[in-house]
Order: structure tokens, then sequence, then C-alpha cells
């Protein structure tokens, strides 16, 4: 194969919270290991990636997973930054661990940090893919990710099946991906405790982003906000200039931070085959039957 032909292959970053959430709440919790301990999540969460693999035969390909720590470095920057959002409970913690073993078991690469958040992860590695000119694939349905989205790249909400290249993204989100942390920032996030400008929501965020490249460029020609086409443009003008500063703190936590330090190259997100004896030998401790064995089976024969 030709080194253009194997640069042509784009990378599938797979934000594992949209997958694992999902089988946690769609899969019975009466489905346990022999102690009692729900697999729910996890068996959802390694169905799908083995659907993927089967469907799509990804040769490079990696994983992101959040650490549950609220510690990082958008917590210094504003202590209540997800302050709102419940722990998760214990049964659904220690599955998440054991994703990232079957990720590992099925040769796939992934990572987590205490410091950054899954999105940098995601991020980090679009930023180092690029840089080798190739393309990615966002498997997520989180609205922050669409910001990652250039020209060739493709965001992929798989449990809808729903495809958005980046020049959909603005028809889907409101606004162009360069300017989506901007828009957030501006229309708050409540799902991330992220206050916003109060009295801007989406349809006005995304008419002024519609007029302005980014929050600098706003608030560098702020008045010019009165002369476009917006229903009360000078409460949101005086709205803009009273919150000047939370706008740009929140500009901070809602960017995704692409330069995070990740010992990783390329070459070592490459898809390797699965090892069927450590597969085998997990689902004998989680009481899987044959269903997720057969897929492995079918997906190293692939390899």
């Amino acid at each position: 194969m030709s080194t253009a032909a194997v640069v042509s292959q784009p990378l599938y970053l797979v934000d594992a919270s949209v997958f694992v959430f999902r089988a946690w709440h769609a899969v019975p919790i009466s489905l346990v290991d022999g102690d009692g301990n729900p697999v729910n999540a996890l068996h959802g969460f390694s169905r799908f990636l083995g659907d993927l693999i089967e469907q799509v035969r990804p040769e490079h390909i990696a994983v992101a997973f959040d650490s549950g720590r609220v510690n990082s470095f958008r917590n210094r920057l504003y202590p209540a930054y997800k302050a709102n959002r419940e722990p998760a409970p214990d049964e659904l913690k220690r599955q998440f661990l054991q994703c990232q073993r079957v990720c590992e078991a099925l040769g796939i690469a992934s990572f987590v940090s205490c410091e950054y958040e899954a999105d940098d992860i995601i991020g980090s590695l679009t930023v180092r893919a690029r840089a080798e000119g190739r393309k990615v694939v966002l498997l997520t349905r989180d609205k922050d990710l669409s910001q990652l989205v250039r020209p060739g790249d493709e965001y992929w909400d798989y449990l809808a099946d729903k495809r958005f290249g980046y020049e959909r993204i603005a028809d889907r989100f409101g606004v162009r991906p360069e300017r989506m942390a901007c828009f957030l920032a501006l229309m708050g996030d409540a799902v991330d405790n992220i206050p916003g400008v109060p009295g801007v929501g989406r349809k006005t965020a995304s008419t002024l982003f519609h007029h302005f490249e980014s929050l600098t460029h706003l608030y560098d020609d702020l008045d010019r906000v009165l002369k476009i086409k917006l229903r009360n443009a000078g409460f949101v003008c005086g709205q803009l200039r009273d919150h000047r500063e939370s706008a740009f703190l929140a500009r901070q936590l809602t960017e995704i931070a692409c330069d995070m330090p990740l010992d990783v190259e390329l070459r070592h997100l490459r898809r390797r085959p699965p090892d069927l004896g450590e597969l085998n030998r997990f689902y004998d401790t989680v009481g899987f039957g044959r269903l997720l064995r057969n897929q492995a089976e079918r997906i190293a024969a692939l390899s």
C-alpha cells in the first residue's frame, strides 16, 4: 500500500463516556458478575467497540476516558466548574476501569488523565494527526468536540448514525467549528456549570458569531452589535459589556486544550490484533457468554 493510501485512512477518536453512560442506562443493571457487581455498562461498551471495528476496520483508533476526578486545570480556573454534577456511583466507576481493560485486550490504545479531560485528549491527538496529514473521525455526541472539526474531518453521532462534515456543523450546532468555543462561552453550558452571559441564549449567540469571528473580535468592536439585525440589541450589548470578564473566563473553560503533554506518536495508535487469551480470561471473570467472544474471534480474523 502506498504512503498516500495509508495517510488517506482517518484516525478514529472515541469519546468513551458517551458510550459507557449510554450502556449504563440502556442495558439492564441486572446484568452482574459472579460477585453481584453490575457489568451492564461494560457489556454495552464492549459490544459497541466490537461493532465499530467490524463495521469500519479502522487502522488507527484511540479511546479517550475522563478520570472522574474533579481536579482538572479548569477547576483551578473556576472551582464551580462541573460542581453541579452528582458523582458517578461506585458501580459505574468500577466499569469505567474495566472498559479500559477491554480496550487494551482488543488492541486499541486508550488514554485517561487527571489533569485534562477526554475532550483535551481527543483534541491533542487530532492536532498530531493533522500534522501527519491525516483526517479524523470523532465518535461522540458532545457538541463541545465539534470545535475540532476541519475540512475532511467527520463528527459521527454513532448512536443516532448521523455524520456531520465540516460544512454541516453550523446547521447542526449553530456556528462554524472555529467559533464553537466562543459560542458556548456566551450562551453558557448548564451541564458543565458554566454561566455564560445572562440574557444571551443560543439564537443570540449564533447571530453574533455569524458576524464576528471570535470573542476577541466581538469585544474589540462591541458597538457594532447595535448595528446588526438582533432583537434587543441594546440590552445584549449592555450585558456583554457588563459581563466581559465572565465571558473570557468561560472561553478558557469551553476551549479544548489541544496541546496537553501526551507521550504518544501516531504509530502507537495503530490497532493491534486482539489478545483473545486475555479477553477470554477477563470475560470469564465478569460472566460474559459467547456473544462477545465470537465477535472478538471475528475481529482477530480481520487483523
